[in-house]
């Protein structure tokens, strides 16, 4: 009798420690980091001045030789794809918790953590570059907390009009002789400047980005690293346009932002994130998953 009780003892610890096992080693929820490489083709880019020797440097396929003393982007509206084909959003409707700027000079920005997404074997990532129209007002009350981030002095992501957010920021300086080149992008609006009331949908900026991953990135008792490559060559040399940076007055000067018109900042916009349909990735591709 004695040696029946212990051995219904030993059965139920034996029971519990391995329901408790089951649940540490099979989390319904870990973390997913997103860490974004930009580049130049398969170069990290180094910031620097006109003069910097140190700045990566970078040629066209028009032969136009540039580099860059700053690059940002907004990324929002992430969903991960399971192995089904469905997605599961992460915080698409909050800026606070689900956008962010990616700043080349904040070595932090580059990694952006996804918390407590869904235990699952997730095959694709989508996302935002910029943020989709119906989001795309300066909301302090709603996101203070990225329009802080945004609105920043060392940022300064937002239009000086106050429609929306700019989404993607460059600065340079192209040719052998180092002009300027400022190239903003970001959906625009119709309407009388200064009357809120009277603005419509212009230029929709905003692109829906779709990555195949590598391998499947298994959340659960694992949180998986998602390396994302930013190939900032596609900006002059995309597989939708052929840019050639010009610095004037023309409809067809492109290198300022208080020159180059809607129709200019399109080829930008379209070779960064694609054009929505041929090209549903722009410049971005997955180069690894780390479980």
């Amino acid at each position: 009798m004695q040696n029946f009780k212990q051995y219904l003892l030993f059965a139920a610890a034996v029971l519990t420690f391995s329901s408790c096992s089951s649940d540490d080693d099979n989390p319904a929820a870990n973390n997913v980091t997103l860490e974004f490489n930009n580049t130049f083709k398969n170069t990290t880019i180094v910031l620097g001045d006109a003069a910097a020797a140190s700045a990566t440097a970078n040629t066209s396929a028009a032969g136009q030789v540039h580099h860059f003393s700053e690059v940002k982007y907004v990324i929002s509206n992430i969903r991960l794809i399971k192995d089904d084909g469905s997605e599961v959003p992460y915080n698409v409707n909050d800026l606070d918790k689900g956008a962010a700027v990616i700043d080349q000079s904040k070595t932090a920005s580059l990694s952006y953590v996804l918390s407590n997404v869904p235990s699952a074997s997730y095959k694709q990532i989508k996302f935002g570059l910029g943020i989709k129209p119906e989001q795309n007002t300066l909301d302090q009350v709603r996101f203070p907390k990225f329009y802080t981030a945004a609105g920043a002095n060392d940022t300064k992501m937002m239009w000086e009009w106050g429609s929306g957010y700019r989404f993607t920021k460059i600065e340079g300086f192209y040719d052998t002789d180092n002009k300027t080149m400022s190239i903003h992008t970001g959906s625009t609006v119709e309407g009388t400047n200064g009357v809120p009331a009277s603005y419509t949908q212009g230029v929709n900026a905003y692109r829906d980005i779709t990555l195949n991953l590598t391998g499947n990135a298994v959340v659960g008792s694992s949180a998986p690293k998602i390396k994302i490559k930013a190939d900032f060559d596609k900006l002059l040399s995309g597989k939708t346009n052929t840019i050639t940076l010009s610095t004037g007055t023309g409809n067809a000067d492109n290198a300022t932002p208080n020159i180059h018109t809607a129709a200019q900042m399109v080829k930008f916009v379209d070779n960064l994130g694609g054009d929505g349909s041929s090209d549903i990735s722009g410049m971005f591709s997955v180069t690894a998953v780390e479980n």
